[in-house]
């Protein structure tokens, strides 16, 4: 039987980091949409000066080991690899110790996921089979789930918390699939040399993981020679920062009962022992080493950086990719096969693949349905996955490094599409009836 007391720490330990996660999100929902309006107005009002802007040039080192390269280029390139470090966190989290940790819990989301990215990709396709764009097919696949939640958070009343954990695991199974797809499918030439130097140092990281080390500096340091290693082995560089978030320790090293059973001793010791300001100054050192080992280094490094890239990189992001001058463009690039696929890929092809597949499993008793919701509210919020900005932005400036005007159809169909699923997700489900209230306890 679970106490009272017990009932409480539950709560913490479960219910609270949740709960502080999605506060997160919602809000750098919120910034990340005022970045990307920003950048519309700004590379509306004056193109030049945008371009100009992120097309500076950047320059490090000395003599001859002196590296160039555009502010866009570090933003999308360096930033983007701390940002791609913190989804294999949250993906090993969840995979070990979060929503994910049992096949039970990870085959719904899962299963919604492949549907939210195979049906995406065909729509892509049927646009642009044949043509300059099909190379573009990964670029509906991915669901913002920072715009989702800050949706969903003004909607909280209309859509049950199971909804939300879900939809978060989705986006969780979307993320990796987004990072097979830039890892397979964008990179360049390859080198063999350099690759085999990549995977010596993932087995040096794998080794670090093993034994143990908790010291961020030395794992940012083996990171940016996998980066390094990658970026000359011809897969985009910012997949070594998925490889350096899963191979962070995800646990603890002790026991945390172990843990708190010798900071309890040691500290009735020191209360019926007063001692002199020294040995206070020990005992207090002592117990601040004992606290940190009940963090895992994953956690640790997660309440870090996730702020970080949530109110810096992923804003930063937004202002250098969202950008595009629509009246440039055109009316016939509304209708321009790049722009039709990504529009209709996300807006339509999310809601169907999600919906139908998410159905499918529930009907086949694979799953049940999360937290009882109904089918309208399964529909409302799987037309809001469809929202898809910065990762399908990222793919589309790499499906089209070469082509501008691909790129600015690519990044107007990314924001048709992910506007009018965020605008029709939302009304849809607030056309739904009110969840119960809960007894007062």
């Amino acid at each position: 039987m679970i106490t009272p007391g017990a009932s409480t720490r539950l709560f913490g330990a479960v219910v609270r980091p949740l709960q502080a996660f999605l506060r997160l999100e919602a809000a750098s929902g919120i910034l990340l949409l005022a970045c990307a309006l920003a950048a519309l107005v700004w590379a509306n009002l004056h193109a030049p000066s945008y371009q100009t802007a992120f097309d500076f040039r950047l320059a490090l080192g000395a003599g001859g080991a002196m590296a160039t390269f555009t502010l866009r280029a570090l933003i999308n390139d360096g930033l983007m690899a701390v940002f791609f470090f913190v989804v294999g966190m949250e993906i090993k989290r969840e995979l070990v110790v979060g929503e994910l940790n049992t096949l039970a819990k990870a085959s719904l989301p899962a299963i919604a996921a492949v549907g939210g990215m195979v049906v995406p990709a065909i729509i892509f396709l049927a646009f642009n089979w044949g043509g300059p764009g099909q190379t573009g097919w990964g670029i509906p696949m991915a669901t913002d789930i920072a715009f989702c939640i800050g949706i969903m958070t003004l909607l909280k009343d209309r859509v049950p918390r199971a909804l939300i954990v879900f939809v978060t695991a989705l986006a969780i199974f979307d993320d990796i699939g987004g990072i097979l797809v830039i890892a397979l499918f964008y990179g360049h030439g390859l080198s063999l040399v350099w690759l085999l130097g990549a995977v010596g140092l993932a087995i040096v990281l794998f080794w670090m993981n093993r034994s143990y080390v908790t010291n961020g500096l030395a794992y940012a340091t083996v990171g940016a020679g996998l980066w390094y290693a990658l970026h000359h082995g011809g897969i985009h560089a910012t997949i070594s920062g998925v490889i350096l978030g899963l191979l962070i320790p995800a646990r603890p090293r002790r026991a945390h009962r172990e843990v708190l059973r010798e900071l309890t001793e040691h500290v009735s010791e020191l209360a019926d022992k007063p001692g002199d300001e020294e040995l206070e100054g020990v005992a207090i050192l002592m117990i601040e080493e004992k606290l940190e080992e009940l963090e895992a280094p994953l956690q640790r490094f997660v309440h870090l950086l996730h702020p970080f890239v949530a109110f810096v990189v992923m804003p930063v992001f937004a202002l250098a990719n969202a950008g595009v001058a629509i009246g440039g463009l055109g009316i016939s690039s509304l209708a321009a096969p790049v722009a039709l696929g990504a529009a209709v890929g996300l807006f339509a092809g999310k809601q169907l693949g999600i919906f139908g597949l998410t159905v499918l499993a529930v009907k086949l008793r694979l799953a049940p349905m999360p937290g009882g919701a109904s089918l309208a509210k399964l529909f409302g919020v799987a037309v809001i996955a469809g929202i898809g900005f910065t990762v399908a932005l990222f793919i589309a400036a790499l499906a089209f490094v070469a082509s501008p005007d691909l790129l600015d159809q690519a990044k107007l169909g990314i924001l048709l599409g992910s506007v009018a699923a965020g605008i029709v997700g939302f009304v849809f489900l607030r056309l739904t009836p009110l969840l119960p209230k809960s007894p007062p306890p």
